[in-house]
């Protein structure tokens, strides 16, 4: 499992794991196991209890072909509308725990799933995913022919981390933000700006504590009086603004 590095929109840097193959190969095999279960019940609906195939058989062969694609278009176009409703995640990637995510640090859209959907007919369906296995094994950040064409990588959501570790803040009900600024800033941002200060205060790293603070400062263009408020009063503050703005308190 490597380490893939996405800048966001405010210029930070952060480090996710890419989704191992084998958690790739996971995925779409519940994804299959969810298509055969569809086909499972079209063929139980549609054939035993509403005697489908007399129907059929009395059509021409162009017409027949017509109503089974029809009936089991569903399929074909499962993953293309799961991950665009799910961002970037079909049912299978959400129990995996991995996601689609563009490397740019920008929100996949429509079309970045839409051409890793369309590439799949090489990756997935030519060679029996040969294609796409050996363009894993060999790319960087373990990326299909889709993938590189769109951009985009598959991340793994399986971080392991506590309360403590994460975005949330407990604030009291009276709290009175200060910066409402702060909504410039993304999830994984202000993820990132605790990570790294909690880790400063442990070891008292005054110069990592003032890089962040002059860094969130300069992001959200703001000025502030050092006799008025410290730099860990501001960066506690910022958290604690977020958690506020966004309804993310405990």
């Amino acid at each position: 499992m490597s380490l893939i590095a996405i800048n966001t929109s405010q210029n930070v840097n952060i480090n996710f794991n890419t989704a191992s193959i084998g958690e790739r190969i996971l995925a779409f095999f519940i994804d299959i196991l969810i298509k055969a279960a569809y086909l499972f019940v079209l063929f139980l609906v549609f054939f035993r209890i509403l005697n489908l195939g007399s129907v059929l058989d009395g059509m021409d062969n162009w017409s027949r072909m017509a109503v089974i694609l029809i009936i089991t278009f569903p399929i074909y176009i499962y993953t293309l509308v799961c991950e665009s409703l799910m961002e970037g995640q079909t049912i299978g990637k959400k129990i995996v725990k991995i996601k689609v995510v563009k490397i740019d640090g920008f929100q996949a859209g429509f079309g970045d799933y839409l051409m890793r959907w369309f590439f799949r007919l090489i990756d997935v369906f030519s060679n029996s995913g040969v294609v796409g296995l050996i363009s894993m094994i060999v790319s960087k950040n373990n990326q299909r022919l889709g993938d590189i064409a769109s951009g985009t990588a598959v991340i793994s959501l399986k971080n392991g981390v506590t309360i403590s570790q994460t975005i949330l803040e407990n604030l009291k009900e009276d709290y009175v933000p200060l910066f409402p600024q702060v909504i410039a800033l993304t999830d994984n941002d202000v993820r990132i700006i605790k990570e790294n200060y909690q880790k400063a205060l442990k070891i008292d790293d005054r110069q990592v504590v003032s890089k962040l603070s002059t860094k969130i400062k300069e992001i959200l263009k703001l000025e502030i009086d050092p006799t008025k408020m410290t730099e860990r009063q501001f960066i506690n503050v910022i958290i604690k603004d977020y958690n506020f703005y966004t309804g993310k308190d405990l």
